[in-house]
């Protein structure tokens, strides 16, 4: 609507003798018509992107009630425009019927909920035979293969997966009129792209609708954006160091362990991230180093974050940096406490920056006795198992 109009509309209310308002539109229905679409559905943690997922499970529940006039409108029978169809020994997709992925490394995250549970922070929908976790790409095309019927796939969590998923999805869409439905992270804790694969389902989306949450903070009630990832070390907030592991697998409730990390969401002003400087001014290069062949300048740091955390070239940045900064210099110098620090800075320098080999890696954790259960959990997690003894 113009604004023109709009002005005009308000006028005429206005004429009649009803107040100035301003009016938003209405949370609407899922439209089961629309064929080919890829939406995103994004936001911070606790936005509320898998409990949308459960209201677009409900909408379908309704709409497949409906006669055969909405059947025509949510099926792509157009064999002529579709790959889908009954010569190659498959049926029509109806967009109305709905089929809930969950990538396995969300499958510890509802542990008390039903096996066929389409789960969220405060409830969950029973999804029967319509809800599976999925390894990676191939695993969901196998199943998108084995259940012609299911026109729309809500597929959680989307950028955990493989970069091919964004083109399986472009294809099935293209192809065969298919809908997905991708409620996903594309920021990290970092506030940076989540990956490769977050990247192009952005680019491959046709509709994106953003959510948010309101800052977590307690004594803030902004808009937030953005997951905070902070740990609980004796009663304290410890935001986490930017080197931390990038994928952290766990579950959804509050922890106390210092070595498990909580997530909520916050704005700009409270989403505090130390060690971002210190992560591209000193640790990088020093794994550059050891790229060449020179182990000792990242050994000797590391060992100093082990053992005598004061000299080490980190706490030395820290204090640089934020010991005069008052509105975030507790939480700041906070991040130090945690443990296992050594160990997630050599799993950020080999598994995401592949700056060590394996067996520098496995070299430093030997000579400097560190934590292997820990080191090897992170690693998994990040795709780069390895077996420590």
């Amino acid at each position: 609507m113009s604004t023109n109009t709009e002005r005009e509309t308000a006028g005429f209310l206005k004429s009649l003798g009803f107040p100035a308002l301003e009016v938003h539109e209405a949370l609407q229905h899922f439209d089961f018509r629309a064929a080919g679409r890829r939406i995103l559905v994004i936001g911070p943690m606790g936005s509320g992107k898998t409990e949308y997922s459960a209201r677009l499970w409900r909408d379908g529940e309704v709409a497949r009630k409906k006669g055969a006039k909405v059947a025509a409108e949510t099926t792509n029978w157009d064999a002529q425009k579709s790959l889908f169809s009954g010569e190659s020994g498959q049926g029509n997709a109806d967009r109305r019927n709905i089929f809930f992925v969950r990538s396995r490394l969300d499958a510890g995250r509802f542990p008390d909920y039903p096996q066929d549970a389409l789960a969220y922070r405060g409830g969950f929908e029973r999804c029967g035979d319509r809800i599976a976790f999925v390894q990676d790409s191939f695993d969901l095309e196998n199943r998108i293969k084995s259940h012609p019927e299911i026109g729309t796939w809500i597929v959680d969590e989307a950028a955990f997966y493989d970069e091919r998923i964004a083109y399986l999805m472009k294809n099935e869409s293209e192809q065969r009129g298919l809908v997905f439905v991708c409620p996903t992270l594309i920021l990290n804790f970092r506030r940076e792209i989540f990956n490769a694969t977050a990247r192009l389902l952005v680019e491959n989306a046709t509709d994106v609708y953003p959510l948010t949450a309101y800052c977590e903070h307690q004594d803030c009630i902004e808009d937030s954006f953005y997951t905070y990832r902070y740990y609980k070390v004796n009663g304290k907030e410890c935001p986490a160091l930017y080197f931390d592991p990038l994928i952290i697998v766990g579950g959804d409730r509050e922890k106390d362990d210092p070595r498990e990390p909580n997530y909520c969401t916050r704005c700009d002003k409270h989403h505090f991230l130390p060690g971002k400087e210190y992560t591209y001014f000193i640790l990088k290069p020093l794994g550059e180093a050891a790229a060449r062949g020179d182990l000792s300048p990242v050994e000797r740091e590391l060992y100093a974050m082990n053992y005598d955390m004061e000299r080490s070239e980190l706490y030395k940045n820290f204090v640089q940096r934020y010991i005069h900064q008052e509105d975030a210099r507790i939480e700041h110098m906070n991040a130090l406490e945690v443990p296992c620090i050594a160990e997630r800075a050599l799993c950020y320098l080999y598994a995401e920056q592949n700056l060590l080999s394996t067996d520098q890696l496995v070299l430093l954790v030997n000579r400097l006795n560190l934590d292997k259960e820990y080191l090897s959990q992170r690693l998994r997690d990040n795709r780069r198992p390895i077996q420590l003894k």
